[in-house]
């Protein structure tokens, strides 16, 4: 299923001609550098998402990147606990557990800072 869910995912954004595509790519990339062993799957498919969430996951969910019309999303699902030291963290501030990433329309993707926060949340899982 991962070399499945890959594609899928290349498929999502090879779909998007906007800035999205590059950013979430962008983000991809970061993600995919942190640990060879990462693993991509899809989840949350519904009606109107048919094809789902992209997901990143080692030893658990790490993070997930959902697509909106103004933004890209990445979420962590414990963000709360990681170590945040480049300040990526600009939205879910007040939750409980998770922390996200906004990326809008003209928003450079940290990848060091990013590749940095999976590596976290690698360790926050293991």
């Amino acid at each position: 299923m991962p070399e499945d869910a890959s594609a899928e995912i290349d498929a999502k954004i090879d779909a998007l001609t906007d800035w999205r595509g590059k950013t979430l790519a962008a983000a991809r990339a970061a993600i995919r550098g942190a640990d060879p062993t990462i693993e991509e799957t899809v989840k949350w498919r519904k009606p109107s998402n048919p094809s789902g969430v992209p997901v990143w996951e080692k030893n658990g969910v790490l993070c997930t990147g959902e697509l909106y019309k103004d933004k890209v999303k990445l979420t962590f699902m414990k963000g709360a606990s990681l170590a945040d030291p480049k300040g990526l963290f600009n939205a879910s501030l007040d939750a409980g557990t998770r922390r996200a990433i906004d990326f809008r329309e003209g928003d450079a993707v940290d990848a060091g800072g990013l590749t940095a926060l999976v590596r976290a949340a690698i360790a926050a899982n293991e």
